[in-house]
């Protein structure tokens, strides 16, 4: 069984950085390829970044420049560094993993105020 916890979340005020994490437990290989996905209210999921067990990555548009993802297979952790925060970014961050059948955190709240 694959369970995913991200972490990281918070209230941050615009310009400001936060770091999410997203820790995998269970077994998932590292060629698997994982993401960042956002929920902001009355809004459809929409994919943030994403890595690919080779290290491919790609970005939404309007986050490129501001945020980072990373993963680090050893300790089964995947992150997602925001800098530049705007109001617009203000949403619920999930992880994913391809991995199986495909597997979703329980997300965390990023709120960023002006």
């Amino acid at each position: 069984q694959v369970r995913l916890v991200e972490s990281g979340g918070g209230s941050v005020q615009a310009g400001g950085s936060l770091r999410l994490s997203c820790l995998a437990s269970g077994t998932i290989f590292s060629t698997s390829a994982m993401g960042w996905y956002r929920q902001a209210p009355a809004r459809q999921r929409e994919l943030v970044a994403f890595i690919t067990g080779g290290g491919t990555i790609s970005y939404k548009y309007s986050v490129k420049g501001r945020f980072t993802i990373s993963r680090d297979n050893a300790k089964n952790t995947m992150y997602l560094q925001m800098n530049s925060l705007e109001p617009e970014d203000t949403a619920v961050y999930y992880c994913y993993t391809t991995w199986d059948r495909g597997y979703w955190g329980q997300g965390t709240q990023v709120t960023v105020f002006s």
